[in-house]
């Protein structure tokens, strides 16, 4: 009786390990149809770069301090705005972590198509926030741990409608793998440092997800995306100098299956915004998400993609 039940043990340990080995979502089965899918988000990530909203066409990002901030072109402004922009456009108030906007007389200023005076800003950790235009300038506020700030866009800046595909790594199938999602005990708040002194990127972390390559087990910490059915991911690794961003390079991977299994497909990872320019606030690698091996996979960095103020 014992041997028998021994055997069954044993039948079933082995149809799971079965199981466990054939179950690989991140299988590649038509190498062209994988190739035609990665170019397609290549693609996207391209023309979403080139919006409206894309990091291309950012030119300013002003800190303001509390009470009024006048901001123009005219450099007698507290918030210089580049050239073009109206020399006087206006002034920002800040008050107990608000932002209130005056327009200044005889500037044409709209929000949503509708010409304002003054208006009440929203800042983009909110649900009201407010974006305005006047030429082809348009600003908003964000806010990082209480700071607030304008952030600046120019529409018509040159070089944008002409920004060439980014430079990739060839896709290679044997950088989508599978990573099992080890939660911790209870999800963290973590501190993450950013391209701006002093502005910090405190992201929810529920775990790790560790995964094998180059013969390798390794791990990244993985935080929470904001609609919370993602992971987003910062790591660096051996290209991270030469190769790729130093600061390093994000990845997004889907919520695990009911295997605790999830895709890390490398061929997807991009730059940071601020490869592009000065005006984000990009959270970069923590020490324990810098990998040792070389990650030759997705965006490649260099200088030249840097759009800053040699763009006017």
């Amino acid at each position: 009786m014992d041997i028998v039940k021994l055997t069954v043990g044993l039948v079933i340990s082995s149809m799971g390990l079965a199981a466990c080995e054939v179950h690989d979502p991140a299988r590649v089965d038509d190498m062209d149809v994988y190739s035609a899918a990665i170019e397609e988000w290549r693609d996207g990530r391209l023309q979403r770069l080139k919006s409206k909203t894309g990091y291309l066409n950012l030119v300013g990002l002003y800190w303001l301090r509390q009470g009024e901030n006048r901001a123009g072109s005219a450099p007698d402004n507290d918030l210089l705005f580049p050239k073009g922009a109206p020399p006087y456009l206006g002034s920002f108030v800040l008050s107990d972590g608000k932002v209130h906007m005056t327009v200044a007389d005889g500037v044409e200023v709209f929000a949503d198509g509708v010409a304002i005076d003054e208006v009440a800003m929203g800042s983009d950790s909110t649900k009201d926030d407010v974006l305005l235009t006047s030429g082809s300038f348009a600003w908003s506020v964000v806010e990082r741990q209480g700071r607030f700030g304008v952030r600046v866009r120019d529409y018509d800046l040159p070089g944008v409608a002409d920004f060439p595909p980014i430079d990739h790594y060839p896709v290679d199938s044997a950088y989508r793998l599978n990573a099992r999602f080890k939660p911790y005990d209870e999800s963290r708040i973590v501190n993450v440092a950013t391209v701006i002194e002093g502005v910090d990127y405190v992201p929810e972390s529920p775990g790790v997800i560790e995964f094998e390559l180059n013969g390798n087990t390794e791990q990244l910490e993985a935080y929470k995306s904001d609609d919370g059915t993602q992971f987003f991911i910062i790591f660096a690794d051996a290209t991270s100098s030469d190769e790729t961003y130093p600061a390093g390079r994000f990845i997004y991977t889907d919520w695990p299956d009911d295997h605790g299994v999830t895709v890390l497909d490398f061929n997807k990872a991009y730059n940071p915004p601020c490869v592009f320019n000065d005006f984000a606030t990009c959270p970069v690698a923590s020490p324990r998400n810098r990998l040792q091996a070389a990650v030759r996979a997705g965006e490649k960095y260099h200088p030249e993609m840097h759009l800053g103020p040699s763009a006017y």
